[in-house]
């Protein structure tokens, strides 16, 4: 067991060296299966890599992705951010307001948090700051906004999640979704109330918006809203109904996309060569550290790791309720120093046998991880939202402006945390009414 204890700290060392996660996740798994299986080691790592790139519910990420990519190369996202802002502009914050509406919307359709937040961030910076927003709010609202990725269905983790878990992801999908409801909900109401409190200069922006008529606003939200919703509707719908399968609905996604590309006359060849290629990099990104953390979780449970894990949550003597409150502090702090793929693969093969075990809901508890993966994608000094606006934002906006704006948003995520905590159901109802899975 000895072996297997020393296998985190050594890829923590290893990560803030600066090496690549999923080439250090190999390194470890070389090196820690050659002590249990000696020079039948790459054969035992190849078993792991094949059962991770055999994964069938892992086949829903690219098409994913590539709905994303289609809907922002397109040119949809933009005029869609437009459409908000002009509906939601004569609130306080409305612009604010809208971001966060457009995060939402396009978590539903894009399901990856870095692209969201990069995708918005670039429209939303240069429109909040000609409205004069402090950059502390700017950078607060974007990251709170690209951290919907995470929370809001179809989401990739929720895919990966589930299929590590062996729990439906319909089921996992559906629990998810009244959780995310209240945290936009709390967003906005927070955006609101600040706005009252503090209200935004008026400028000539804001005129613009004021003066166009409610018909067009009207024609506008038909011609740009209504097709993405219909689009969400039609992946969710189709997944949540046990129409279609993950991958399945991901891929309804992906043509519904290309159709709405078509349809409003923004497809080109060079637009789908630039979808394809963003869908390629991202794709066996998180694949590849998918197949590194299979590996690397195999090695754990052959060097004892599981034993160890036992031991120690025995030795601690944990009820439920600890043993629930020590799992989400482990995914916590990993989430300063791991990505959210390597957060999940190290996680939640160690914690579902204990979960089963407790009797815990499957689906409630991984929609606590779940949320408290998005807090730390939030928190600082390591906020990777922090790291993706950072390679977006302009000069003026330093790091400290960024870790200001992010706290109240961090606190509205705990306290959605603990709604879900205190009232379950708030995760449990809607897989409990939904048939088909």
């Amino acid at each position: 067991m000895l072996i297997a204890a020393l296998m985190f700290p050594v890829l923590f060392l290893l990560i803030l060296a600066g090496i690549p996660i999923a080439l250090a996740l190999t390194i470890i798994s070389a090196g820690a299966g050659f002590a249990v299986f000696g020079p039948h080691v790459f054969a035992q790592l190849y078993g792991s890599f094949y059962s991770a790139a055999t994964n069938f519910i892992l086949a829903a990420i690219p098409m994913f992705v590539l709905m994303g990519a289609i809907l922002e190369r397109s040119g949809i996202a933009e005029r869609l951010f437009k459409v908000m802002q002009i509906w939601f502009g004569r609130l306080p914050n409305g612009l604010a307001v809208a971001t966060i509406i457009m995060g939402a919307i396009f978590a539903a359709a894009a399901g990856v948090v870095g692209a969201v937040e990069v995708m918005i961030g670039m429209m939303a910076i240069p429109a909040m700051q000609r409205f004069r927003y402090s950059n502390s709010l700017i950078s607060g609202t974007i990251c709170a906004g690209g951290s919907l990725g995470t929370m809001i269905p179809p989401s990739v983790i929720a895919v990966m999640y589930a299929s590590l878990a062996q729990i439906s992801v319909g089921e996992l999908l559906a629990g998810m979704m009244f959780p995310g409801l209240v945290m936009i909900l709390l967003f906005v109401a927070f955006l609101i109330v600040r706005g009252l409190i503090r209200p935004e200069e008026k400028t000539a922006a804001h005129q613009a918006i004021l003066v166009i008529p409610f018909r067009e606003k009207l024609h506008l939200a038909l011609t740009s809203l209504l097709p993405i919703m219909a689009l969400i509707v039609a992946v969710l719908g189709s997944l949540l109904a046990g129409i279609a399968s993950p991958t399945e609905a991901a891929s309804v996604g992906a043509v519904g996309a290309l159709l709405l590309c078509v349809g409003y006359r923004r497809f080109s060849l060079k637009m789908l060569i630039e979808s394809l290629g963003i869908t390629v990099r991202i794709s066996s990104m998180i694949l590849l550290i998918v197949a590194a953390g299979t590996m690397f979780m195999g090695t754990f449970a052959a060097n004892g790791g599981a034993r160890l894990i036992r031991s120690t949550v025995e030795a601690a003597g944990l009820g439920d309720s600890g043993l629930i409150l020590f799992f989400l502090v482990v995914v916590f702090l990993l989430g300063f120093v791991l990505d959210w793929t390597a957060n999940v693969l190290i996680c939640v093969p160690l914690f579902t046998p204990f979960i089963r075990q407790a009797g815990i809901d499957p689906v409630w508890f991984a929609t606590l991880v779940i949320i408290v993966i998005q807090t730390s994608y939030l928190t600082p000094p390591m906020a990777s939202s922090i790291f993706y606006l950072k390679s977006i934002a302009p000069p003026d906006m330093t790091y400290g402006q960024m870790c200001r704006g992010v706290v109240p948003f961090i606190l509205l995520q705990l306290l959605t945390l603990v709604l879900v905590a205190l009232i379950p159901a708030l995760a449990t109802w809607l897989p409990e009414q939904i048939v088909g899975f």
